[in-house]
């Protein structure tokens, strides 16, 4: 019999490319994030809307995700955010709902990647990160790619919930 495995341990899976509306700022998550989810959050419901009033197939505006691509390499007063929300791939256009932040639309790829579900706040991703980091190098692979952070629920939510993930690849 195999042992359990457990919500929260690491895995390695397939992902498909995913459409973004997508706001990028630099500076500590907590001041880029209230900076730019109005932008954010503004240009995604007025496209689901009007998506809606058209007639067309809306989306449920959900899965916040942020990558880091300096966050080893840099203070975290300095770190670069780049902040997207999944949009219908179909998309060519994006909404403007704040006029001093640009929302642009970007594919991300993902293809092979692990991640791992942190259940805590987010100064306690430390010892997920380092299963997660573990895990990637004992199954013979490495990162090839930016830190990644899906958020499950609201910062202020009781059990605050977030997958951590990285695009790999096997090692040579």
């Amino acid at each position: 019999m195999s042992p359990r495995k457990l919500k929260t341990d690491p895995q390695i899976l397939e992902m498909p490319a995913h459409k973004m509306a997508m706001v990028t700022g630099k500076g500590t998550p907590e001041k880029v994030f209230t900076e730019l989810m109005p932008a954010l959050y503004g240009s995604a419901y007025t496209l689901k809307f009007d998506l809606k009033k058209r007639g067309l197939p809306d989306f449920k505006v959900s899965g916040l995700r942020a990558r880091y691509p300096d966050v080893v390499t840099t203070p975290k007063e300095e770190w670069t955010l780049i902040i997207g929300l999944p949009v219908p791939g179909d998309t060519e256009s994006i909404p403007q709902k704040v006029a001093e932040v640009e929302v642009k639309l970007e594919t991300w790829g993902y293809g092979t990647v692990a991640q791992i579900l942190h259940i805590g706040t987010y100064a306690e991703e430390e010892t997920s990160i380092e299963r997660l980091h573990q895990f990637i190098e004992e199954n013979g692979y490495q990162i090839a790619g930016h830190h990644e952070e899906e958020y499950l629920t609201r910062p202020n939510a009781k059990v605050v919930k977030t997958v951590i993930r990285y695009p790999i690849k096997k090692k040579k």
